[in-house]
């Protein structure tokens, strides 16, 4: 997938290093796969992407559009830590049909399907659109944006955060939200009667509720402050929440 890099972080203190910055778990990304996010220390979302531990490295597989930004706000953090960042030439591949040898099953959903790591794309034609409004998944520049909580784009959900690792840069504002909030926004799928378009505005009785983002036939994803997710309409479109 030429939309994907691949970072790699070596050295011996790869593993606490990354752990002391990112929302998952790194030890269990040990010949393994994880999902994870990078957060401001306001607990605002930079990019989320993929842990591949390695023997001798971890690889983290993230989108192109902000593999400059992790690249970047990682070195910024490395200081006098043992690691060592580089890009690779590492293709990213994926899929929902038979998995090639030494893929690794997508940590988000089981529907999901593989990703691979080599030198070849061995990426299949399934609809990822479709599957991420389906499942609820959000997409870096779509859904997550840099006004985005992690929490309210169904982070918990795709086992892209554990509560239980101890700290990393952002960790008390989601702490917070995640037990001492109720969310009043966030990302829900909906069920689309008319006309809609990724970008609409959603208002309820004429008072803004959301935004509508990706769209999949008659479903989309629609980030929405939840007082107001009855009575929903764009200018072209009905819509309600799915079941």
């Amino acid at each position: 997938m030429t939309d994907r890099i691949v970072i790699s972080l070596t050295g011996s203190d790869r593993v606490d290093f990354l752990q002391g910055l990112i929302t998952n778990d790194v030890t269990r990304a040990r010949n393994s796969i994880i999902y994870a996010a990078l957060l401001t220390p306001q607990g605002k979302f930079i990019a989320d992407f993929f842990v591949v531990g390695q023997d001798d490295a971890l690889l983290i597989d993230v989108d192109a559009s902000v593999a400059p930004t992790v690249f970047q706000r990682l070195s910024m953090y490395r200081l006098r830590a043992d690691v060592a960042l580089a890009e690779t030439d590492i293709i990213v591949s994926r899929g929902t049909g038979d998995a090639p040898a030494n893929a690794l099953a997508d940590p988000r959903h089981p529907a999901l399907g593989w990703r691979h790591y080599g030198a070849t794309d061995l990426s299949d034609a399934t609809d990822w659109t479709a599957l991420r409004v389906a499942h609820l998944v959000p997409q870096t520049g779509v859904e997550l944006t840099p006004d985005t909580y992690i929490l309210e784009a169904n982070f918990e959900a795709l086992n892209g955060v554990d509560f239980k690792k101890g700290c990393f840069v952002g960790q008390e504002i989601v702490a917070r939200m995640k037990h001492k909030t109720e969310l009043k926004k966030g990302l829900r799928r909906v069920t689309i009667t008319g006309d809609a378009q990724a970008g609409d505005e959603i208002t309820t009785q004429g008072k803004p509720a959301g935004v509508l983002h990706s769209v999949s036939g008659n479903s989309g994803l629609a980030y929405l402050r939840f007082d107001r997710a009855q009575g929903m309409t764009t200018q072209k479109a009905s819509l309600q929440l799915a079941d």
